[in-house]
């Protein structure tokens, strides 16, 4: 037998091996992830592209389409009412969003703090049982609560408050914030467990190290607990402003944009244009804009998480 012979018959290297086999473990996981991708790329990538390109578009969702160009986005910026969704969508941020994640921090402090335990653990349950309502049944609950003779204008007339009393959900100044009030029913509990979840894995040394120093419970919520939240708190407001600017069932159901286009946000005005007007141009032009619109409040957020933690 040759030295060559010999040399073709020795093991291959363990690197070599260990690429192959590397190779062989990536395939096997891209076999696995890919039903996800396609199901990702078909029913995301896909309508997310044609809506961008019927946004340059004239189209009513059957006959042909006709270049327009930007006149879409235009007509956006030019109607009032159009324009106008966007500011109640930012509105509906502060309710939908700030107040959740304010009161959630405020909630689960005190529930870690005074109510730990399974008195704790059935408080965040019940605290979290709005969250997983359906939206729609949830809008429904809240019109009966707002109407002129429902349990919010009963409780106002008990306690004598009886002159304000008012159908909520169809007054032009006060509609957008009984829907807010919505808002923050259903996102509190979300808020309070995440954050309650991530209060328990703070060191409580911290907490007995302040409270030996004569700290407050004030100074506690300010100096440890919210500074070491702040990868919770961007989860949440993350989450939160999404479900803000993106809204449509509780609008829908509790007040269908009315009174006039009090209530009127995006989502509704997307929906009324694409399958009411049949404008699919316009309704795509806001719903690009719309998308636009999340990534500049949201990216702001991540980054600035991440650069504090």
């Amino acid at each position: 037998m040759t030295s060559a012979d010999l040399k073709n018959t020795q093991p291959a290297p363990l690197k070599t091996r260990r690429g192959k086999w590397i190779h062989r473990e990536a395939f096997i996981g891209w076999l696995y992830a890919l039903p996800a991708l396609l199901m990702y790329v078909v029913f995301v990538i896909v309508p997310f592209v044609l809506t961008i390109v019927y946004s340059f578009h004239k189209w009513n969702g059957v006959g042909e389409m006709t270049w327009v160009g930007l006149k879409n986005y235009i007509t956006v910026f030019q109607v009032p009412k159009y324009i106008g969704t966007i500011g109640h969508a930012f509105l509906l941020v502060v309710w939908f969003s700030f107040i959740p994640v304010g009161l959630g921090l405020v909630v689960a402090s005190v529930i870690n703090r005074i109510a730990a335990g399974r008195f704790g653990d059935v408080a965040r349950t019940v605290i979290f049982l709005p969250y997983i309502i359906a939206l729609v049944a949830a809008g429904i609950i809240w019109g009966w609560l707002f109407s002129l003779s429902g349990l919010v204008n009963q409780i106002l007339s008990f306690i004598g408050l009886g002159s304000i009393t008012r159908a909520w959900l169809g007054d032009f100044n006060w509609a957008l914030s009984a829907v807010g009030v919505i808002g923050i029913w259903v996102l509190l509990g979300f808020c309070t467990v995440l954050l309650s979840t991530g209060m328990s894995k703070i060191d409580p040394s911290l907490y007995e190290a302040a409270r030996i120093d004569g700290t407050g419970w004030f100074r506690e919520f300010f100096e440890i607990t919210v500074p070491l939240l702040v990868q919770e708190i961007a989860v949440c407001l993350t989450v939160t402003v999404i479900f803000a600017l993106a809204t449509f069932d509780i609008v829908y159901v509790a007040t269908a944009g009315g009174p006039g286009n009090a209530t009127a946000v995006p989502g509704l005005q997307i929906y009324v244009l694409a399958f009411a007007q049949r404008n699919i141009g316009l309704a795509s032009a806001l719903a690009v804009m719309l998308m636009i619109l999340v990534l500049v409040i949201i990216l702001p957020i991540q980054r600035l998480s991440k650069e504090v933690y």
